[in-house]
């Protein structure tokens, strides 16, 4: 081919090629990162690097959920401004010993859920360059106790520090010597069973959190600085503080729940404790046992705490005495929720002369008295319930101190007497939680004397800023006319009473109730017209064949239809319902597998949530249960629900009688073909 016929081909390919190579060269590529003032976006961008063309200024770099594996050396020279920088959610395993030689000012630096444990040594020499460092997050990399000491090198000015989700085991005194400034640690979730002396170094520190670790015990507690103690779901058996110091504890918060104490803690001597949770432990109070020793002449009345180390004992104490528990007289919460507490020892609740919230939900009290005890003017929330009260004392000066009293439980109970004018003395009185006693409710015409002390029923006459009433279980059977005149209850909860009279009674609240528990309680025909506030209502286990109409003009959010009898909702109730409802209930019913398009109205309904929506069974006309969302209607004609299926069996017999009729003609007026098909079938010549 001729020179010159090349030419026309070489001209197209360099314009094709320069077509190609424009755009990169001349044009800068689109940036993967969302830039607001200072702060670079660039999270879940499918990244590989840092990327570097974002500004100088740059002070904040968010590069979570990428693929970036190592932080090498030149990709922060660019900015020299950075003060924060997280990478969590990547696969790093390294960083470079120069990564941060041009970025001097960063402060915060979240490195959480990577692979450090691989890189952990040049990650620990890049990390020595930063002097200004305060905040580093290191949690869930897989590192175990060597690995995060040396990480932790020369960090003097670090302030938080997150090493939770890790595999740390043992923490000694070398472990954070370093972190002169620190003032939060978070070490939940590593496997941790020993800290023998890991926090002397520390002076400064005022948050720990040690949840979910295998420690079996806190002895020699001296840490006077600290505000936050959080050592819930571990093993912890004592937690004993030193009982030499005469030092003012800074500690308010002490979380100790779900452990395995059997003692009250050995609090500080002098502190500020203001919240100790200790619920699911295993905590009981002695002192029976001390003045028993008549009836239990080889019992002791002291415990004595071993150092197993070094196989000593360390503490002797009291089974009970005053000064064990110290310094509780600014205690504001206690919760001994689940625990074996059967009694308070004396004294112990007047230590507490600001106490607003006491949880004893799931003990074993079997009384209460509120006048011996001395309770907190203060007291705002009283839960008693799920023990095994049979009576509660008290008097009116008792009652009359406890005006601060807003919430008050005292379900689950075998309670059959009640102090009188229990509720009515008590101003405050927000929320009464009465459920599963035998307590009834008193009748109107009821003499009401001076001198009885306790009554076997209970009424609330006069208590205005009563909004929540929970009588489930009571074996209620009627509620008198005038129980809830005079109040402007919100909630009311009536349910498990069966054959319970209600409805006259509760209409007095009909402007202002928002929640109504009518749950096995054999309701039928129940009017719902007049409350027009109501937005919960619980009708399950009723035995209701059909959904009351006086529903569908209230603006419901939230109902209960389980276990009931409903075979179907009719298209009408259901897209009235569709349009208000939140929340429904409707698992435990027998639904026509024909009848459903109610379930495809709430499920195109993308504001309703029906709970246990794959739950949700139905019959179809042989009795077979199928799930709603699952059942393809084969067998059912669109138009009123009608199956195929009648058609089918009507159909078959009749084919049959024809089959068996064609037969019988055939045999009488041919009977020869049926030998002719007996002998050329069956009768076949034998081989002799």
């Amino acid at each position: 081919m001729p020179v010159h016929g090349l030419t026309p081909i070489l001209l197209c390919l360099l314009i094709t090629m320069w077509r190609i190579l424009t755009p990169v060269s001349s044009h800068p590529q689109k940036s993967p990162c969302q830039l607001i003032q200072r702060t670079a976006l660039c999270n879940n961008r499918n990244l590989y690097s840092v990327p570097a063309e974002q500004p100088d200024n740059l002070e904040e770099f968010q590069l979570n959920y990428n693929h970036i594996q190592t932080l090498q050396d030149n990709s922060l020279l660019r900015y020299p401004s950075l003060n924060t920088l997280s990478l969590a959610c990547n696969s790093l395993d390294k960083l470079e010993s120069n990564t941060f030689q041009g970025t001097k000012l960063l402060a915060n630096l979240n490195l959480a859920n990577n692979n450090l444990h691989i890189g952990y040594q040049e990650t620990s020499r890049a990390l020595k360059t930063l002097p200004k460092l305060r905040a580093l997050d290191l949690s869930e990399n897989e590192l175990d106790d060597e690995m995060a000491a040396t990480l932790l090198q020369n960090l003097t000015s670090l302030e938080y520090l997150n090493l939770s989700g890790n595999f740390l085991q043992r923490l000694d005194e070398t472990s954070f010597r370093d972190l002169y400034q620190l003032k939060e640690l978070n070490l939940q979730g590593n496997v941790m069973y020993e800290i023998d002396g890991a926090f002397d170094s520390n002076p400064k520190l005022q948050r720990l959190n040690l949840a979910f670790n295998y420690l079996h015990c806190l002895t020699d507690f001296h840490m006077t600085e600290l505000v936050v103690l959080n050592a819930s779901h571990n093993f912890i058996e004592w937690f004993i503080s030193r009982q030499d110091l005469n030092d003012t504890f800074q500690l308010e918060t002490l979380d100790l729940s779900d452990n395995k104490l059997l003692f009250f803690p050995f609090l500080p001597n002098h502190s500020h404790l203001r919240n100790l949770y200790l619920s699911h432990n295993s905590i009981s109070f002695y002192q029976h046992l001390a003045d028993n020793n008549s009836t239990f002449p080889n019992s002791t009345s002291t415990v004595e705490f071993y150092n197993m180390q070094k196989n000593t004992g360390n503490v002797t104490a009291q089974l009970w005495n005053e000064s064990l528990h110290g310094d509780i007289s600014s205690l504001e919460i206690l919760d001994l929720r689940g625990n074996q507490v059967e009694y308070f020892p004396q004294g112990f609740i007047q230590k507490m002369p600001v106490l607003s919230r006491l949880r004893m939900c799931t003990n074993c009290l079997e009384a209460l008295n509120l006048t011996s005890e001395q309770f907190s003017g203060r007291l705002y929330e009283l839960d008693i319930s799920n023990n095994r009260l049979n009576q509660i004392v008290a008097d009116g000066d008792t009652l009359t101190a406890l005006g601060n009293l807003t919430y008050f439980n005292l379900s689950l109970n075998n309670l059959g007497w009640l102090p009188s004018g229990l509720f009515s003395s008590l101003p405050s009185l927000r929320s009464v939680d009465l459920s599963y006693n035998n307590i009834d409710i008193c009748l109107p015409e009821e003499p009401k004397t001076s001198t009885d002390t306790s009554s076997a029923c209970a009424h609330w006459k006069n208590v205005v800023s009563l909004k929540q009433l929970y009588l489930k279980g009571c074996n209620l059977k009627i509620i008198p006319s005038s129980t809830f005149s005079g109040l402007s209850l919100t909630h009311l909860e009536l349910s498990d009473n069966p054959g319970l009279i209600v409805q006259e009674s509760i209409e007095s609240l009909s402007r202002t109730l928002q929640h109504l528990g009518l749950g096995n309680t054999h309701i039928q025909d129940f009017d719902f017209s007049h409350f027009q506030a109501l937005k919960s209502l619980n009708i399950s286990r009723n035995s209701l064949a059909h959904l009351p109409s006086s529903l569908l003009n209230l603006d419901l959010k939230v109902l209960d239809l389980r276990d009931n009898r409903l075979s179907t909702i009719s298209s009408g109730q259901a897209n009235a319902l569709a349009s208000k409802l939140h929340t429904v209930f409707l698992t435990g019913n027998p639904f026509n597998c024909c009848q459903t398009e109610w379930f495809r109205t709430f499920e195109t309904t993308k504001t309703i949530n029906m709970v246990g929506q794959s739950d949700i069974e139905c019959e179809d006309l042989i009795q077979t249960t199928h799930r709603v969302e699952h059942f393809q209607p084969l067998l059912c004609l669109a138009k009123d629900g009608e199956s195929i299926l009648w058609y089918i069996l009507l159909f078959v017999p009749i084919c049959l009688f024809f089959v068996g009729i064609s037969i019988i003609v055939l045999l009488t007026f041919k009977p020869k073909m049926l030998q002719k098909s007996i002998k050329k079938k069956c009768l076949k010549p034998t081989s002799y």
